[in-house]
């Protein structure tokens, strides 16, 4: 299996992805954002970080950069996306993905693990989840509030797009366990055709035991299954 890795102006999880793709056997190459031609694959991956400094609003100006054409042509052809943090931002401004990210409720940069339920297993990125696990997954943000209009939420919930939601010790969904104020506490979703998935929980920080824990790891074995 092959991967692109796309790198912007201000990534910073982008050497840590690739880290976390070559565990699991996949070819990957980093791909410079600038860039108007993007090698083959069957993966693409828009990292974490802060690309452009989050200056004017996160992601916008990332989702104008020359690779993003190759990108959206990547999607039309079923081929699979990962947006991690930044990379989630940047597939809703690209229109990739529905919603948009807001600013964490108390408008505060979060840095910590959460705890996750795995609400759909049944994509190309959670098939290795059961569903209704619960995971633990760190975050890193400042604007990671996912927030959609009520039709685009119903929407999400009656095709079964919402991935992956933060719950508490318990794994229970509340306000407790809601680290940011996402609606219906959204951590990651998927497109209709679950060919691409936005997360703001970083997978490729919990690999390793020595990193805290290998939750993650789930995800890119799920892709390789």
């Amino acid at each position: 299996m092959k991967a692109n890795v796309i790198v912007f102006p201000g990534s910073n999880c982008d050497r840590d992805v690739k880290v976390a793709l070559e565990k699991f056997q996949l070819q990957t190459k980093m791909v410079w954002h600038q860039e108007k031609e993007m090698p083959k694959s069957d993966l693409v991956v828009l990292p974490g970080g802060f690309s452009y400094g989050d200056y004017l609003r996160c992601g916008s100006m990332a989702s104008k950069s020359n690779i993003m054409s190759e990108v959206i042509k990547h999607a039309k052809e079923d081929r699979y996306i990962i947006g991690i943090c930044n990379g989630f931002q940047i597939l809703t401004e690209t229109g990739l993905l529905p919603g948009a990210l807001l600013r964490n409720k108390k408008l505060k940069f979060i840095c910590k693990y959460v705890n996750l339920l795995v609400e759909n297993n049944s994509t190309p990125f959670t098939s290795k989840y059961k569903k209704n696990e619960k995971i633990k997954v760190p975050i890193a943000h400042n604007e990671g509030n996912y927030f959609a209009d009520k039709k685009t939420l119903n929407e999400l919930e009656q095709n079964n797009q919402i991935v992956f939601k933060y719950c508490d010790e318990n794994s229970k969904i509340n306000d407790y366990g809601n680290p940011n104020g996402s609606c219906l506490n959204i951590a990651g979703i998927v497109n209709k055709k679950k060919n691409i998935i936005g997360m703001m929980p970083h997978p490729e920080r919990c690999v390793e035991n020595i990193l805290g824990g290998t939750d993650g790891s789930g995800i890119f074995q799920s892709l390789i299954n």
